[in-house]
């Protein structure tokens, strides 16, 4: 008996992926805009925050104010829109195409659950950063794990796989611990951020076929072939 070539095509590193990288994600988020929707309030999320504020260094705070302003929507924009001309004016096509759905589908995504959910902000002590908006889910939280998962997959063929890893959720965590250092965001804000910009990366790659042709760094296209 022959399997169907979608089966024969399904390696188990692809399915763990799909389970652990896209499915659970989008599970979990279910799980929590579920209560979210009905407004319905985390019994541990206040008195972790309070916990963490309590904790929080000044140079903590400090990294916290700084990856605010980076994590921004202008200085993100200008990294997303870079990253994409750079691929694309390198002849790197399809990874430009991958950071273009990936990213770009992330921030959508974050942007539009905000106005569905309409969540307020924590109001628990004096901000020190101006935030408006919904709170739900974490913008910042969404981009940041979004760029990590992109990284970490462009590295992942190289012998640079692991420092890139370690750097890139050191770099996502930070960025979503800030949120609430700061008091501008839930945890669950923050956690539904997280698996929101990993789903949308790690569901890019799955659309695109995620193929090792994708994530070769030598990419180039041959005109000869399109002449």
């Amino acid at each position: 008996m022959h399997l169907p070539p979608a089966l024969t095509r399904l390696r188990p590193v692809a399915l763990i992926r799909f389970l652990l990288g896209i499915l659970l994600p989008l599970i979990l988020i279910g799980m929590i805009a579920e209560d979210v929707l009905e407004r319905q309030r985390f019994a541990f999320e206040q008195p972790l925050m309070l916990w963490v504020h309590a904790h929080a260094t000044p140079t903590l705070t400090s990294l916290s104010i700084f990856l605010h302003t980076f994590g921004g929507p202008v200085p993100m924009g200008v990294v997303f829109i870079a990253i994409v001309l750079a691929l694309w004016f390198t002849q790197r096509r399809s990874l430009a195409v991958f950071a273009l759905l990936g990213l770009g589908s992330s921030v959508a995504l974050a942007f539009a659950m905000k106005l569905i959910f309409a969540r307020a902000r924590p109001e628990l002590w004096p901000r020190l950063v101006v935030e408006n908006g919904a709170s739900f889910p974490s913008g910042h939280s969404t981009v940041a794990a979004a760029l990590a998962t992109f990284v970490v997959l462009l590295a992942w063929r190289s012998r640079w796989r692991w420092p890139v890893l370690i750097v890139a959720v050191l770099y996502a965590f930070l960025m979503g611990y800030g949120r609430v250092v700061l008091g501008v965001h839930y945890p669950s804000d923050v956690l539904a951020g997280w698996l929101t910009g990993l789903a949308c990366v790690l569901g890019a790659y799955s659309v695109l076929g995620s193929s090792p042709r994708l994530l070769r760094s030598d990419e180039k296209v041959d005109l000869k072939t399109h002449a």
